[in-house]
């Protein structure tokens, strides 16, 4: 009777994702200290760093990689660069492109800087050139050149009366600048490495600058001289200088002269004093992270790559090489948010806290992530020393567990005030990787485990864990049984050949998984426990693809939830043995499923690195999406049927009010496809609203990126150019900027159709040259090669004229004297004998020669060809009787070639 007040599932919406938003590349903060910008791809993500929220994303329409980026001092200009060597400005609150143009270096650009007026943008490229442009008259100021190699950094000097620009590249000096002559002062030499960052003091005479070397180097400006080298003993990749009026004696600073602080290899903070080369402080790793030697620097996931100073909230910002954004907060140095660009494949994920307010994740790494869904900030737990494959968590007290390939199994508490977490219990019994671990659900007394060794063992735990931060508790296991001979674990990057997952659910329940070869998906199978030796088989639930990875319990035990490798999730009511929902939204296998406490809320975590929170949705919600999806559903229905019907101006009307170039680009397709699409194309879009032609020409910049739908892109183009006045061009919303992206691309579309001309000219001179080469080739050795053009191409048979007149008329006369009735081959045996094998040497050289002129004279008629070969046929015949060189002694009769 209690379970039939059950409310029953039926559907579930996205409610939040957290997704990759950096993949390595360029990092920068606003002024604001309020977001972060930073690149992933073809993108350049906008970060807001109260929520941890992607507010903005801006994309190339070319889908080209963005190589680097600039954002103005005030915050309003956002510059990207691109792998086409094209420029783009944005106004990247809108999103919005506002102007592109073709950047005039050849090879692309690896860096950007503004001035501090946010007036000078300077690129510097992988050609070695350094250009300036004018973003407000819009405009290149100055070229500059003399850098060898890739300019990989680019900084103006804080002062702007100066007028100074710093540079570094390949040969590891930094040059000096004079913008208003446009020459390279002075090159200041010191480092034997990579110059990586630079860092000026407040009132600008003193800089320093970091290097791969393992340096850093004090600069006196005025005098353009080294004071003094700092040998650091890390690869530093960002130096900062601290401030000056302010107490930092928590880190160390404890005299008025200059420091700095450093980040680099070992992934650690330090902290230097500039007047005497002395490391003041170093910042302290966390206990449970594993030392990393001298000769594997250079490949410490906890790296550091970036080093920022937000001089307004008094902050310190570094980027790692595994793609995280960690704060810290000064004077301490204490650990404030922390931001995951890539999470790379998700295996695992649980709801963890109070109302269900935190996930922990176990990515495709040795360390596990503990995201809060509310500002996204995400804390990083070291512990593990190989892949976390599994989690799991306990009803309360905020404790989970987790095992991994380093054969053990670690439990883990939050602090319920602070929301920190550490590690209170670890054992390692296991002898193989272990995949599975399942926590007890009635109270917090003991976990089950199940490795690759084939074992399962039960751990108690204490009553209590130790309240001392550096203390774990050491877990013995209670039991080990032997189970499933025949089962391996997953490896979570191959493909699965089986695998066996426990859920212990009070003592009732047992679920289990079990691949089959033989098929392409699992069977879902309850089997109730009556005792410990029996087991009854209830159902079996079949619909997945692809093998099926996870299961759990929803709405008090009578609603399944699955997720499987064809990148799905289900769910079932166990009573009906029907799917109710299947929700669709990850493009790879969905490794991590949970459910929260009153399973209104489920969270997902698949290989594709996104992660993402379902929320259960009212009717009226369901209903409203349930009308957009139908109404979408309907428009693409009607598309086709008008582009069956042939109706292409509703067609194309339709497919622009869908905003969607892909589909405008369709119907384009089908109308140049068409009879006379060129007058039928021109009539069509002529028909278009204003605002539908302003869009087509939106879409033709997109289009026209690719080389595949280039020439839909020109079509439209011509049509639009050659009948729209350019008074109602501008009139256009972005005209300008549409029209300014279209001039590289089509440039670049001319310059490849010039090389395929020109190749296909070159295939067609050497056609021509092979086919002189065969013609000579064929003519007999012991006569000389004729070089001459083929349409003027001499006999292949000299002949005496006077004899061959001689002999036609003989020949003529011998032809009437033989009778019709007699038989043609007994006329042949006895003129023709003696010179048998001389016609036939003739005949070879006559069928070469018709050969070779037939090529030649292709583009005539086959009734010219036909009687060339008849005139070619008789002047041979005639001629061969007559050759002045005597014929070859006749074989024996036997021997006679028929």
């Amino acid at each position: 009777m209690a379970n039939s007040n059950i409310k029953f599932k039926t559907n579930y919406a996205v409610s939040s994702k957290i997704e990759p938003f950096y993949k390595g590349g360029k990092v920068q903060i606003s002024k604001d200290e309020k977001y972060i910008f930073c690149t992933c791809g073809s993108r350049v993500n906008v970060l807001e760093i109260s929520t941890g929220k992607i507010v903005h994303c801006v994309e190339h329409d070319d889908q080209e990689d963005i190589t680097s980026f600039a954002l103005s001092c005030d915050d309003e200009m956002l510059v990207t660069a691109s792998r086409a060597l094209l420029l783009k400005q944005w106004d990247w609150n809108q999103a919005k492109c506002t102007r592109s143009w073709k950047a005039i270096h050849t090879a692309p650009v690896a860096s950007m800087t503004f001035d501090p007026t946010s007036t000078l943008l300077a690129t510097g490229g992988c050609d070695g050139t350094i250009k300036l442009w004018d973003v407000v008259k819009q405009y290149c100021t100055h070229n500059l050149k003399g850098s060898p190699g890739v300019v990989h950094l680019l900084q103006f000097h804080p002062d702007i009366k100066r007028l100074h620009l710093f540079s570094s590249s390949m040969d590891c000096g930094i040059r000096v600048w004079d913008l208003r002559s446009s020459q390279c002062v002075c090159v200041l030499q010191s480092h034997y490495s990579a110059v990586t960052s630079l860092s000026f003091s407040r009132n600008g005479g003193t800089m320093i600058s970091s290097g791969r070397d393992k340096i850093c180097t004090v600069w006196d400006l005025k005098t353009r001289q080294a004071k003094r080298s700092v040998a650091v003993y890390e690869a530093v990749e960002g130096v900062v200088l601290l401030p000056e009026k302010t107490d930092l004696s928590q880190i160390g600073v404890k005299s008025k002269d200059l420091h700095f602080t450093t980040a680099g290899s070992k992934g650690v903070l330090r902290v230097w004093e500039a007047s005497t080369a002395r490391c003041v402080y170093t910042q302290t790793l966390l206990s449970t992270s594993i030392p990393v030697a001298e000769e594997d620097e250079e490949n410490n996931p906890r790296g550091l790559t970036y080093l920022f100073h937000l001089p307004t909230s008094n902050r310190l910002v570094t980027v790692t090489a595994e793609h995280n954004i960690l704060f810290y907060q000064l004077p301490g140095l204490t650990t404030q948010q922390q931001f995951v660009g890539y999470n790379d494949e998700v295996l695992d994920v649980k709801f963890l806290g109070k109302k269900d307010s935190h996930i922990v994740v176990a990515t495709n790494s040795c360390q596990l992530k503990v995201f809060e869904l509310l500002t996204n900030s995400c804390q990083i737990l070291y512990g593990h020393t190989d892949t976390v494959l599994s989690l799991d968590v306990f009803k309360k007290d905020s404790l989970f567990a987790s095992c991994a390939k380093d054969r053990s199994v670690r439990v883990w508490q939050m602090d319920s005030d602070s929301g920190l977490v550490r590690c209170v219990a670890q054992g390692c019994s296991h002898t193989n990787a272990v995949g599975s671990v399942s926590c007890s659900r009635m109270k917090a007394s003991f976990i089950v485990t199940g490795s690759q060794d084939c074992t399962l063992k039960v751990w108690d735990l204490p009553a209590e864990f130790s309240r001392v931060a550096t203390e774990i508790h050491q877990l013995r296991p209670r039991s080990t049984e032997k189970a499933h001979d025949k089962v391996k674990q997953p490896q979570f990057n191959k493909n699965m050949e089986s695998r066996v997952l426990l859920c212990l659910r009070g003592c009732f329940t047992l679920l289990t998984l079990k691949y089959d070869p033989a098929c392409c998906f699992l069977n879902v199978t309850i089997i109730n426990s009556l005792c410990s030796s029996s087991f009854i088989l209830l159902q079996t639930f079949e619909g997945h693809d692809a093998s099926v990875l996870k299961v759990i319990f929803v709405s008090r035990g009578s609603q399944l939830l699955t997720s499987g490798s064809d990148g799905l999730v289900k769910l079932w009511t166990i009573k009906t043995n029907e799917c109710v929902k299947t929700l669709d939204a990850h493009q790879d296998k969905v490794w991590g499923l949970h459910g929260s406490h009153k399973d209104d809320k489920i969270v997902t975590g698949s290989a594709d690195s996104n992660i993402i929170v379902w929320e259960d949705v009212t009717e009226v919600e369901l209903a409203e999406e349930q009308a957009k999806q139908e109404d979408q559903i309907l428009k693409q229905q009607e598309l086709s049927n008008l582009l069956h019907e042939k109706k292409y101006v509703k067609a194309l009307g339709l497919a622009i009010s869908l905003d969607q170039p892909h589909t405008v680009l369709t119907v384009i397709k089908a109308i140049r496809q068409s009879e006379h699409s060129r007058d039928l194309l021109e009539s069509t879009l002529l028909k278009l609203r204003v605002d539908q032609k302003e869009a087509l020409l939106r879409y033709c910049v997109v289009w026209n990126t690719n080389a595949r739908n280039c020439l839909d892109a020109q079509s439209v183009l011509q049509v639009l150019l050659t009948h729209l006045p350019p008074e109602e061009l501008l009139q256009f919303q972005g005209a300008r900027t549409h029209l300014e992206g279209l001039i590289p691309y089509t440039e670049r579309h001319m310059e490849r159709l010039d090389r395929l001309l020109q190749a296909s000219m070159f295939l067609s001179y050497m056609w021509q040259k092979m086919r002189v080469a065969g013609a000579a080739s064929s003519v007999d050795q012991d006569e000389e090669m004729d070089t001459t053009p083929l349409t003027q191409t001499q006999p292949l048979f000299f002949v005496d004229k006077d004899k061959a007149k001689g002999s036609s008329d003989e020949r003529r006369g011998n032809d009437s004297d033989c009778g019709q009735d007699e038989d043609p081959d007994c006329c042949r045996e006895e003129e023709q004998e003696e010179e048998e094998v001389v016609e036939v040497s003739a005949a070879q050289k006559a069928s070469k020669r018709r050969q070779v002129e037939s090529r030649t004279n292709g583009n005539h008629s086959e009734s010219e060809e036909s009687s060339e070969d008849e005139d070619v046929t008789d002047q041979t015949e005639e001629g061969m009787k007559n050759l002045s060189v005597s014929p070859p002694p006749l074989p024996p009769r036997s021997q006679t070639v028929s």
